[in-house]
């Protein structure tokens, strides 16, 4: 009887530890599971305010010395998806990018932050802008902690070679998911 308890109270203990862990997460308070407007991109037939969401993470894994954060439409018909947003060297000590930080213009990131190019050729946010009735497409925000403080790419570094910085030098990711289309 001893011995059942004490193999109880280890199970217990185990499966509490277990549904208890804190992870690497993502979250947004302005963006949820649908885009809007407000995300949509101005330009290539889009009209929307092409403000880029507010994102915090938290928990983040021990040896983080930066963090990346990308937003890359998977469904894009281009044959290889479609970079939205890449921002790195962003220090260890931050776990939040405001609203609309992807603006340039606003000046809302520490300075050595570095927002590259996108698909679309312009540095900064490009929000979402599918084309009409090509259904919807999903876009994945990620936020990855990096194992090096700075990339060493500038603001004119193609998403390619960013992606392939970013590969090797991750430690862990956490995403979140939006989805839009145009009718």
């Amino acid at each position: 009887m001893k011995k059942l308890f004490i193999l109880s109270s280890f199970l217990i203990l185990t499966s509490l530890n277990s549904f208890g862990q804190k992870t690497f997460t993502l979250s947004s308070k302005t963006l949820s599971g649908q885009a809007t407007l407000k995300e949509e991109f101005n330009g290539f037939g889009c009209v929307g305010e092409n403000t880029s969401p507010e994102l915090s993470w938290k928990n983040a894994p021990e040896g983080t010395k930066s963090f990346a954060i990308t937003m890359y439409d998977p469904d894009a018909p281009t044959g290889s998806g479609w970079w939205h947003w890449l921002v790195f060297d962003i220090p260890s000590n931050m776990n939040q990018l405001k609203e609309n930080a992807g603006n340039l213009n606003l000046n809302l990131l520490p300075k050595g932050v570095i927002q590259s190019i996108t698909d679309y050729g312009l540095k900064g946010f490009g929000g979402p802008c599918p084309p009409k009735g090509h259904g919807l497409h999903q876009y994945v925000i990620t936020v990855y902690a990096l194992k090096t403080e700075k990339l060493g790419l500038t603001a004119e570094t193609n998403p390619a070679v960013v992606g392939y910085y970013l590969g090797n030098n991750t430690i862990a990711k956490a995403s979140i998911v939006a989805y839009y289309q145009r009718k």
